[in-house]
């Protein structure tokens, strides 16, 4: 038996709020229930348990993600800027709804020393995501050293995105800087 699509936004949008902002281990599913207006039966119907659920809504966290470096994509005018766009994609994302004071995929990397199959298998094909995204649009600028400047755009999106815990604020405005910096 499925969900509805209704019942199942309801579902995502407060386990999203709850598990992304309090912490996953920190947020009882019970709470999650109580905040979307379902039973734990209409949550069992769709999802096998707690972590198919935080998998879940990090995908649809991940789909989000996607369309808004998309549309950032789309706005720049040259190679250079195709690639940068993932800093005005990360600051997009900050500002909408959904947007938390940090990335939902370090956090739930951080609270995870062995993560389940299923959320470790969301976690994975999201940083292969983000690095396959970076060596593509990286190729046309730096050729065969794309691979290699896809991982240090890596390690530069994840500092800055682990920065806003220390600073609260901050756009990516260094990280932008240092990526730039990377290009030569």
């Amino acid at each position: 038996m499925t969900m509805r699509p209704g019942t199942e936004r309801k579902l995502l949008d407060a386990a999203e709020e709850l598990f992304f902002t309090r912490g996953i281990a920190a947020t009882p599913i019970d709470a999650v229930l109580d905040r979307a207006g379902v039973s734990a039966a209409t949550l069992y119907r769709g999802y096998a348990s707690k972590e198919a659920l935080v998998a879940a809504a990090l995908t649809r966290r991940h789909d989000e993600w996607i369309r808004t470096w998309d549309d950032a994509v789309a706005r720049a005018t040259d190679d250079r800027g195709r690639l940068l766009a993932v800093f005005d994609a990360l600051d997009a994302f900050r500002s909408t709804p959904t947007g938390s004071r940090w990335c939902a995929f370090l956090g739930t990397a951080s609270e995870y020393a062995d993560a389940p199959t299923e959320i470790a298998a969301v976690l994975h094909g999201e940083t292969t995501t983000l690095r396959g995204r970076l060596r593509d649009r990286a190729v046309p600028l730096v050729g065969d050293r794309a691979e290699v400047l896809a991982d240090q755009l890596l390690l530069v999106v994840s500092g800055s995105l682990a920065m806003r815990l220390r600073d609260g604020g901050g756009d990516t405005t260094t990280a932008r800087s240092v990526a730039a910096a990377l290009l030569g």
